[in-house]
Parts: structure tokens; C-alpha cells; sequence
């Protein structure tokens, strides 16, 4: 391994392989992998040689794939140009007969419910009947048409189905800002309200019936501080607790698809740590942790629960798939997503703490360059979108291409980010230019007192709420950042909040009591009105058909320092929505972004290569 500069292209171009999903009888895999440069659906037999593309959208990578239950035939969702609307195709292993299942110019299609004991049939929800209410229906595989099984009442926001393919569980959003979850026997008896849960507690997350259909397991937050699993008994609403931790929140479940019964879950805290449900799989999991000192997820399991497949992810490698087979713990290598990653020196990641100014402990991590004992170093804040997200151990791109060129990396779990309990996530209500904004400054100062960072030398870096936090930090405090990089980052959180997609309808109350609803408030909280005060060098980057922060934020904030005569550098993909889901995007504007921090920050920089211009795609 070496120190060089690890070039964009194996850091930002295609995987070689990934999301690997087995057939129902498992004896196949399908996955992603290029096909003449575009992330197509491929199937092989495991054991064998005999790998085939079987579908390729000739405009963009195709983000998912699952098998249909009959085994004969892969299932995939594309939409056009990053505008989200996703429709869902069907493809068989001969890779002849490529069906659209769910056409319609605005029609958003997510799969609900796959099962291999219903082999030519599935759930999804659509919004066909109504742009801003998402409908269950019942697709027929063979037929390829799909008929109205739910109708959405106007108010719910997720669906859950039982064993036998019947949609028994729904999770809505009430008029005061509170959730319940509707629950029914069967299909063709009355709804009514299982529980229901105030605003602070957040929404319900329900995950599976049991195999009877006499419970019904739940993450929640209610009569806890953190999300708890916990099992509810359908005819009587007792709760029982299947797992909880007093800080972290309940994050990943697995349900053996044999059994049908939840044999684990995982708490997310520095690393992610499973913990056995049912005991009988608590030797799956030890030999699972054996393999890699690497946090992993249990991505996909045969029709039996025989066969896993499980994927380690690493802070300094790329990634590993492995098929496990639970009945002698067996593991076998399947792939490595960029195996050229291993010919070169990555930087590990460290968990950090720090108090804010208000005395709050707030998480996060740090990753400095690798063989540099030049500290200080130059910084760059990474800022994580959602906001009701969180960063996590483990590698990513853009982090390891920092600190690649020279950089530490700082990525801060302020606030309102999800995962660290109800009162972490209620303390960054309508804070987004408040307290979330200034635990990330209490990040920076912590960087600068620890002797990591120099002080004139801190960049702010962030996509969608991050976005909209580097607009923040430059706009409320001009001289606390060398320069900033937003991507698809909103500007005013009134046009933002008037713009949302229509099957975000359900939500807004939620956004409301999350953001605030008052105008002069949100004006207040948004950068656009303090534009002027802008004056730090700053890169914008967006996608052209973002459906949840369009353009116009952009647009509107490039104009305003513009009129003010504030210098900024403005990149609009026109094949993009909210993110770059192109290689070739992503290549471009991480040029142009490395040139920019450099400039300021004094990083290494990979020159430009002849498929990396972007100066056509400036404004």
C-alpha cells in the first residue's frame, strides 16, 4: 500500500460489484455491477462462472433490485434523471423480457411486501390515485397489472403486511403533530388504533407480525428515552420488550425468513452491536463477529434462513459480501465492491465526544490523514444531510478523499440527529440556525483546543440539511470558516417547505413541529436573507431535478450574492436530483470541489483528467 494520491476514479467511479441479493432457493445471486459504465442488474450461480447481465437502463445506474419470489425473475426500481419517481421493473434470467410494472409519467411506486410464498405477486405502495397519498396495491407478477388493495385515508405514512400478504398495520400522522398505529385482524375487518404516541416520541417504526399474526413488533421510542423493540400483543396491546439501551436506539432487525420470527436486532452506538433475540441464533452472530473486526449487516437470507447474505463494512477497506450458511456457520467470500481500494493506505476512523456550549455531550468522528504527523491540520466539518440522520463508523468515499488530500475530517452527530434517544432528537426542534448550528462551531473550537485543526484553516462541507448548514455557518458567522461547499443545500426553509414532494403531504405536520411554521421564524432561520454577509469562498453544486430541494434554492441564493457582489461558483447537473447518482457527476464535481479547497485550505490536488471537466456544467 501506498500514501499516494488515491485517484478520484477508484474512490468515485463504479463499484465493481455490490448489493448482493440471493435467490429464493439459494443457488443464485443478483447484484449491481457496471454494464458499458452504467450500474446494471447481473445474476450468477453461486459456485460457478456463469455471471449475465440481464437489465441496463442506458441513461442512469439502476439503485435497487430484489428477487421475485418465483426465483425466475429479478425485480428493480428506475427513475428519470434523480426526480424519484420510482417505477418498478421485472426481468427474468434470460434478460429477454424487461416488464414496466408500474408506468405512469408521475406515478412514485416502493416495493412493500416480496415473498416467496407468493411467487407471482407483491405489494407496493403508489400514488397513482393521488399524487400526495400513498395507496397500497397488489401487483400481479405474471399479468403485470396492479389493482387498489389499500386506499390511503389522507393521513397515513407507512404500511406494514402480515405473513399471508394482508396489509394489517399502518402508521399515521395526526392533525395535532401526534401518531398512532391502526391495526386490523384481516383484510376485511375495521381498523382500529393499536397506541398512539405524542410528537416528542417520534413516529412508530413497525417491523413485522409474528408468524401467527398475534403480535406485532414496533420500534419505539414510547415510555423510553431511546427507541426500544418491543412486541405488542395485537388482541390486548400488552407490550412486551424484546431489546433496549438507555442511550442508543434500537437501528437494524432481522427476521428469519424461515422461521418468520425476529432472531436479532442491533444497537447503533460508536459501532453498530448486534444482539440475539432468539438464542438459537446467538451463535450465528459470534461466528458473524468473528470473521472481521468490521461492522456488519445481514443484507439478504434464502427463502429457509439457511443461507445469509452478510456485509462488512470497514473504516479504512472497502467493503466485503459474504454468503454465510447458518447451519455450520460457514462463511464464504462472494465479492469485495472496489477491490482496487486495497492497493492503497486508507485512514482509520475514531469516535470523538465533545460538550456543546450548553453543556450537551454530542458524538461524532474523526478521521486524519494517513503517515502525517504535521498536526494541526487543515479541516474540513462534514455535515450529514437529513437532518434526522446520523453519521456512522465505517468507509466513505468522500471522507477517505479528504483525508486523502491532506485533510482531517470531522463529521459531528449534532443535535436532532437521529439515533441517540428522543431527547437528543427533540433538542434540535426549530433549532436549525440555533443550537444544531452552533454545536457544529463548539466542533470546530473543540478541533482547534484538541491541537487537530488550524484555525485558519477550517472548511464547512455538507449535501441537503448539510448543505443548508454551510450556508448558515457562512451567512450567521462570516469569519468562522475558510470557505464552503454546499451540495443541494436549502436557502429559505419557507420555499422549501412550500415545494416539498406531494407524498410528503402526511408529514408536514411533522416537519412543522421538527423545523417550525411560523414565516418570520423560518426567514430568520434561513441564509438567503443574510446573503450579504456572506464572505468566504463558496461552491454550490445541485441537481436540476431535485424533488425535495429544487433548484430554485439554489438559484435564489447564487442570485443574492451575486447582486451583492459576493464571488460564488455555481455547478447545475441537469441529469441529477437530490444528489449525483452519476459517476462521471460525481468525478466532475469532486475535481472541481478538490481545486477549491485547495486553494484556500492548501490540500493535495489530482489534476483534472479529460473525462472530469465540468467547466460546461458551471453558472
Amino acid at each position: 500500500m501506498n500514501h499516494t494520491l488515491i485517484p478520484r476514479n477508484v474512490l468515485f467511479g463504479n463499484p465493481e460489484r455490490e448489493r448482493a441479493q440471493i435467490s429464493p432457493d439459494g443457488t443464485k445471486i443478483a447484484y449491481l455491477a457496471p454494464s458499458l459504465g452504467i450500474m446494471s442488474v447481473w445474476v450468477r450461480t453461486l459456485g460457478a462462472d456463469d455471471a449475465r447481465m440481464i437489465a441496463r437502463d442506458p441513461q442512469r445506474p439502476i439503485p435497487w433490485l430484489a428477487w421475485q419470489g418465483d426465483g425466475r425473475h429479478v425485480l428493480y426500481l428506475q427513475d428519470r434523471g434523480g426526480n424519484e419517481n420510482y417505477h418498478l421493473f421485472q426481468v427474468d434470467l434470460a434478460g429477454e423480457a424487461i416488464r414496466e410494472l408500474t408506468p405512469g409519467e408521475s406515478v412514485r411506486c416502493m416495493p412493500l411486501a416480496i415473498d416467496d410464498r407468493f411467487p407471482h405477486e407483491a405489494l407496493v405502495t403508489l400514488n397513482e390515485r393521488n399524487p400526495r397519498l400513498m395507496d397500497v396495491c397488489r401487483l400481479d407478477l405474471r399479468g403485470g397489472t396492479a389493482v387498489l388493495d389499500t386506499e390511503n385515508p389522507g393521513d397515513v405514512i407507512s404500511w406494514l403486511a402480515d405473513g399471508a400478504l394482508n396489509v394489517r398495520a399502518a402508521v399515521a400522522q395526526l392533525s395535532d403533530g401526534s401518531s398512532c398505529i391502526r391495526i386490523r385482524d384481516d383484510a376485511h375487518t375495521d381498523w382500529r388504533i393499536l397506541d398512539t404516541y405524542p410528537a416528542s416520541d417520534g413516529l412508530p417504526e413497525p417491523v413485522a407480525f409474528s408468524p401467527d399474526g398475534t403480535s406485532l413488533s414496533v420500534r419505539t421510542a414510547k415510555g423510553a428515552n431511546a427507541s426500544r423493540l418491543i412486541s405488542y400483543d395485537v388482541a390486548t396491546a400488552a407490550v412486551a420488550v424484546l431489546l433496549e439501551d438507555d442511550a442508543y436506539d434500537v437501528s437494524t432487525v432481522h427476521v428469519d425468513p424461515g422461521s418468520r420470527r425476529i432472531v436479532a436486532a442491533a444497537i447503533l452506538r460508536d459501532r453498530l452491536t448486534w444482539h440475539p433475540i432468539d438464542e438459537a441464533f446467538s451463535g450465528t452472530l459470534r461466528a458473524l463477529a468473528a470473521l472481521h473486526d468490521a461492522d456488519f449487516t445481514i443484507d439478504d437470507a434464502s427463502a429457509d434462513g439457511t443461507i445469509l447474505v452478510v456485509r462488512y463494512r470497514f473504516d479504512d477497506g472497502p467493503a466485503r459480501y459474504y454468503t454465510v450458511e447458518t447451519r455450520h456457520n460457514r462463511a464464504t467470500l462472494l465479492f469485495i465492491d472496489r477491490p482496487a481500494l486495497l492497493d492503497y493506505a486508507l485512514a482509520p476512523m475514531r469516535a470523538i465526544s465533545f460538550a456543546a456550549r450548553d453543556g450537551l455531550t454530542i458524538h461524532g468522528y474523526l478521521t486524519v490523514p494517513v503517515g502525517s504527523e504535521s498536526a494541526p491540520f487543515p479541516l474540513v466539518l462534514f455535515v450529514h444531510g437529513g437532518p434526522w440522520h446520523r453519521d456512522r463508523w465505517g468507509y466513505d468515499a468522500f471522507v477517505q478523499w479528504l483525508a486523502n488530500r491532506g485533510y482531517a475530517v470531522l463529521q459531528i452527530n449534532f443535535r436532532g440527529s437521529t439515533g441517540y434517544g428522543k431527547a437528543f432528537l427533540n433538542a434540535g426542534n426549530r433549532q436549525w440556525a440555533g443550537a444544531m448550528r452552533t454545536d457544529l462551531l463548539d466542533g470546530r473550537d473543540w478541533a482547534i483546543a484538541e491541537g487537530i485543526a488550524d484555525p485558519e484553516r477550517v472548511a464547512i462541507f455538507g449535501g441537503s440539511y448539510g448543505g443548508y448548514a454551510v450556508l448558515t455557518a457562512l451567512a450567521f458567522t462570516p469569519d468562522a470558516f475558510a470557505c464552503g461547499v454546499d451540495i443541494v443545500g436549502p436557502s429559505n426553509l419557507n420555499t422549501l417547505l412550500a415545494s416539498l414532494p406531494p407524498y410528503w403531504a402526511p408529514l408536514r405536520n411533522l416537519f412543522h413541529e421538527r423545523m417550525g411554521e411560523d414565516p418570520a421564524f423560518l426567514d430568520a432561520q434561513s441564509p438567503l436573507f443574510r446573503a450579504g454577509a456572506i464572505r468566504s469562498p463558496l461552491l454550490i453544486a445541485q441537481g436540476a431535478n431535485d424533488p425535495r430541494v429544487k433548484q430554485a434554492e439554489s438559484d435564489q441564493i447564487v442570485a443574492a450574492m451575486r447582486e451583492n457582489c459576493v464571488p460564488v461558483t455555481y455547478l447545475l447537473f441537469e441529469d441529477e436530483g437530490h444528489g449525483f447518482a452519476d459517476p462521471q457527476n460525481n468525478k466532475r464535481f469532486t475535481a472541481l470541489a478538490e481545486t477549491f479547497l485547495a486553494q484556500t485550505l492548501g490540500g493535495r490536488v489530482e489534476p483534472a483528467g479529460p473525462d472530469e471537466s465540468f467547466e460546461v456544467f458551471l453558472r
